[in-house]
């Protein structure tokens, strides 16, 4: 059964280690990332964007998918079912859909209305047993449509935020959605070390995971941070799996390609991708 990432993500921040959230778009990548916990004893976090939740057929269908797939796979491991950036109004339809988890994207509200908004969806969640992620400070690069330059987050407006009894706090710490620039500037460990002084023991979310050096993702874990999302490096590897398969001909005997043999090295990419990640974020076999 799907179960909130707050008892998992507390264990992470005591632990010193990160969940991963791992974004899904098809049957393929939730199954790959559900194995590879599963056999990796790690607990995990499955993102949909809003933009995902309209391609797989809207969020009931998505609980469906995912709860069909926990129980015919045996997946024992703990499993949150997780809302990424989402609006006010994306964020009560997965409520209702039945989510686990849910992540309200205010960043781009002038704070007084972010706290307001939050407000209103910590009481909903509190009473169904669910988590919530706020976010404060937008994340760079575009997700959704909601695009932000990668300003550094007010760590007392981060406290603000944190005091209204959210689950965990996105911050923007120079970090980006996609691949990072040659010329980025890093995190800022600084920004990091302030919002964590002021927030206590709040679990803090890194989205933008994918590329960030190992040391700086270590560094961000020593910091409070207890989840890390990934979604560009699973899609790069996919792509690059499919790709290679498509280019090499194969299955080609004048009836096209068989999908599941056209999926199957997007598939297994994804698997290799998901345990790499899990080895650094040193979340294996805390489940």
């Amino acid at each position: 059964m799907l179960v909130s990432a707050k008892e998992m993500l507390t264990k992470a921040r005591e632990g010193k280690y990160a969940v991963g959230q791992f974004n899904i778009n098809n049957l393929e990548w939730t199954k790959a990332i559900l194995l590879t916990a599963q056999e990796n004893n790690s607990p995990v976090i499955l993102g949909v964007s809003e933009g995902a939740g309209k391609y797989m057929c809207g969020y009931t269908t998505i609980v469906g998918m995912v709860e069909g797939m926990i129980k015919e796979l045996n997946i024992t491991v703990p499993v949150a079912l997780h809302l990424d950036h989402g609006s006010y109004e994306g964020a009560k339809a997965c409520i209702n859909a039945g989510f686990s988890s849910i992540m309200f994207d205010g960043s781009h509200y002038p704070i007084e209305e972010n706290i307001a908004k939050t407000t209103e969806l910590v009481n909903a969640c509190n009473v169904l047993g669910l988590s919530l992620e706020a976010e404060v400070g937008s994340i760079g690069g575009e997700e959704d449509g909601v695009v932000g330059a990668g300003e550094c987050a007010d760590p007392d407006e981060c406290k603000a935020v944190a005091d209204l009894g959210i689950t965990m706090l996105a911050a923007g710490i120079g970090n980006i959605h996609g691949k990072y620039p040659e010329n980025w500037a890093g995190l800022s460990f600084e920004t990091l070390a302030a919002i964590k002084e002021k927030v206590g023991d709040m679990p803090l979310v890194l989205h933008g995971g994918t590329g960030i050096p190992a040391e700086m993702i270590q560094k961000a874990i020593s910091l409070g941070v207890a989840k890390i999302n990934v979604n560009t490096e699973c899609q790069l590897a996919f792509q690059e799996a499919t790709r290679k398969y498509i280019e090499a001909g194969k299955d080609l005997q004048g009836k096209g390609f068989d999908p599941r043999k056209l999926l199957a090295p997007g598939f297994e990419a994804i698997k290799a991708t998901v345990k790499e990640k899990m080895e650094l974020f040193g979340s294996i076999n805390k489940a």
